[in-house]
């Protein structure tokens, strides 16, 4: 009972990490998972099957909100299962010791990787014009693969490029990324199924996870309007390369102070990429206060909304003809205050 609340924990926590940023459900999870002690092959498994219902989850919401491109969801989806289907049987066919080293392997290089994404701003490339399938294709198949190998990597890996291609609104990038995230764990499970057998998958981590999954789904709508995406996402970034990198340095039998050295020399990186992402935030925040600030002063005076009727008029409020007299269309009220 106390393994299942932990998974839990653990599924409550990737998903509110995943509706913050649009990534990286499948990152923490696995990592979690992982350091946890379950089996790398079980643990993607376990983790695209619970993937499958908090996806079609999230394709549904962003359906209804109209976050969807259907022409880039079926453009990124089928080749993305091929991917996933793929990376499963792979992953599958090697054995635990094997895929320990490799899974960390790709679990730290996607955590450096937002590390340094979220350490600055994302400058997207104001281009015209449609995404074509040239593109979408060869992202899709290997963002699928890195996903089931890695036991994550479809957002972090997907959602950068669309949003550096600046083709799309970033509201529809992550809302068809997570939509066509639905196929992709669809697939990988299969080929799971396929490697593994039945006995591949740890019914009661999926179950776990999914209820976490589930519960944090409302808390994370929240928390995106109080934690800034830009710190959260570095703050996850160093847990996941501080938490993989304990796997490579035992795959790789270090020993002696190279371990206390490494760990040194991450720790201070991740603080400064913390850092930097607290500046791109302050930076970021302090543009918007500026061009709101302009957008107000370019408002004219005359278009100002009134807040009260109670506010005395003068004579001088009264539009007059050359002659001094108040004008016709005047109200009848204010002609009788100038005449007296």
């Amino acid at each position: 009972m106390r393994k299942l609340l932990i998974l839990a924990l653990v599924g409550l926590a990737a998903q509110l990490v995943d509706g913050a940023l649009g990534m990286a459900y499948g990152l923490t999870s696995s990592t979690l998972l992982l350091f946890a002690g379950v089996a790398p092959a079980a643990a993607s498994a376990s983790v695209h099957l619970a993937e499958i219902g908090t996806t079609l989850a999230a394709g549904v919401s962003h359906w209804r909100f109209g976050n969807v491109d259907w022409r880039v969801v079926g453009r990124i989806a089928v080749p993305g299962a091929i991917g996933a289907f793929a990376g499963a049987t792979f992953l599958s066919s090697i054995s635990t010791e094997a895929a320990a080293p490799w899974m960390a392997a790709i679990l730290f290089t996607l955590g450096a990787y937002l590390l340094i994404r979220f350490s600055r701003p994302l400058r997207a490339n104001r281009a015209a014009g449609r995404l074509r399938g040239r593109f979408l294709a060869p992202l899709g198949l290997v963002a699928g693969f890195v996903d089931a190998t890695g036991g994550g990597g479809w957002g972090p890996v997907a959602t950068p490029a669309l949003l550096v291609s600046g083709r799309m609104e970033p509201r529809k990038v992550i809302g068809s990324v997570d939509t066509a995230e639905f196929l992709v764990a669809g697939a990988a499970s299969a080929g799971f199924l396929i490697g593994l057998g039945t006995e591949g998958f740890l019914l009661s981590t999926v179950a776990a996870l999914l209820i976490g999954g589930l519960i944090a789904a409302p808390i994370a709508a929240w928390l995106v309007r109080i934690v800034p995406a830009q710190l959260l996402g570095a703050v996850i970034g160093g847990v996941i390369v501080l938490t993989n990198a304990r796997t490579l340095l035992r795959a790789g039998a270090a020993s002696g102070p190279l371990p206390p050295l490494v760990y040194a020399l991450l720790g201070a990186g991740w603080l400064v990429a913390l850092a930097l992402a607290v500046r791109a935030l302050r930076r970021t925040r302090r543009a918007r206060a500026v061009a709101a600030a302009a957008l107000a002063e370019a408002v004219p005076v005359a278009d100002a909304p009134v807040t009260s009727t109670d506010v005395p008029v003068t004579p001088t409020d009264v539009p007059v003809t050359p002659a001094g007299a108040p004008t016709p269309e005047a109200p009848q009220r204010l002609t009788a205050t100038v005449e007296s």
